[in-house]
């Protein structure tokens, strides 16, 4: 099948809109066919196991299909913002983060290009690209379409962000975000059964870490979460769970429209030790700032 049959009617993503990438259409990611980055360049604010000391490839794709209201990315999650690239460059640009020290290549929210980006990961390993790809994600994929990435993707870094549908529905639109978000957590552990950590480096080689956002006044769902991934996968994966929740432009949504407070996410920390999850993150400190928010300016594309 050619790269392009995949965005003529384009299903990658739950949304499924059908519409016509390749001929300029967008749908709900914001984006046609051609590939467009923001971003290329040594990242050092994720887990301590992808940034390590050296810094992480991040790749920031624009566009996304998800859009939520407390969006800290959305100066290109809406698919306007970036640089348009070719595939061959998009395999270069894996190369030359490679040449500056990068721990791995770190997609993040990929979804909408999968069919480049495989093409890209394969040709930049032709080319001596040893490094582990981990794809960043907010969990909302569509789990048939991951399945292209088998053999492509070393580490899945999915959000888990709503158990409760109405959440979903109210934040995000996307009131089936919890079962796809199952699903395709599902087919990654498929894909990587089991967290491998080089005991040399600390940094991760394959696996599966789930993140968990955890929103203002909304612990419960947080744990509901932490629930369903431990009752699951026991200690299959990793999950990481966040405190950053920075609130931007939330006037509309005055409940969520504060940072987290410590004693909410004492009670998630607990509640996690309770339940028995001993492979996890846990931030540190005050981390619901902008400035960990980098700047989309092309470095690096």
């Amino acid at each position: 099948m050619k790269i392009m049959n995949k965005y003529e009617n384009c299903l990658l993503c739950p949304r499924k809109c059908g519409i016509n990438r390749a001929a300029g259409q967008t749908g709900v990611c914001g984006v046609s066919a051609e590939i467009r980055v923001a971003r290329a360049a040594l990242h050092y604010w994720e887990e301590p196991c992808i940034s390590g000391e050296k810094g992480s490839g991040a790749v920031f794709f624009s566009g996304c299909s998800l859009h939520c209201v407390f969006c800290q990315n959305r100066e290109i999650s809406d698919g306007k913002a970036g640089k348009i690239i070719s595939k061959e460059r998009l395999r270069d640009i894996f190369l030359e983060l490679k040449a500056k020290g990068a721990n791995n290549i770190n997609l993040v929210t990929p979804g909408q290009y999968i069919p480049d980006i495989v093409w890209a990961v394969r040709d930049a390993r032709r080319y001596g690209m040893e490094l582990p790809i981990v794809y960043n994600t907010s969990g909302y994929e569509n789990a048939d379409e991951l399945k292209q990435l088998e053999g492509i993707v070393d580490v899945y870094l999915p959000d888990f962000k709503y158990m409760d549908s109405a959440l979903s529905a109210k934040y995000s639109r996307a009131k089936d975000y919890p079962s796809v978000a199952k699903q395709a957590i599902s087919e990654m552990v498929r894909q990587q059964p089991g967290v491998v950590i080089d005991d040399a480096t600390g940094l991760i080689q394959k696996g599966v870490i789930v993140r968990q956002l955890l929103l203002p006044g909304h612990v419960n769902d947080a744990k509901a979460i932490l629930k369903y991934l431990h009752d699951t996968y026991q200690d299959s994966i990793y999950i990481s769970m966040m405190s950053q929740f920075t609130p931007i432009a939330l006037k509309d949504y005055p409940e969520i429209n504060r940072t987290v407070t410590r004693r909410e996410y004492e009670r998630l920390i607990d509640y996690a030790i309770k339940i028995g999850i001993t492979n996890a993150f846990i931030q540190e400190g005050n981390v619901a700032k902008d400035s960990f928010i980098p700047a989309f300016d092309g470095e690096g594309v």
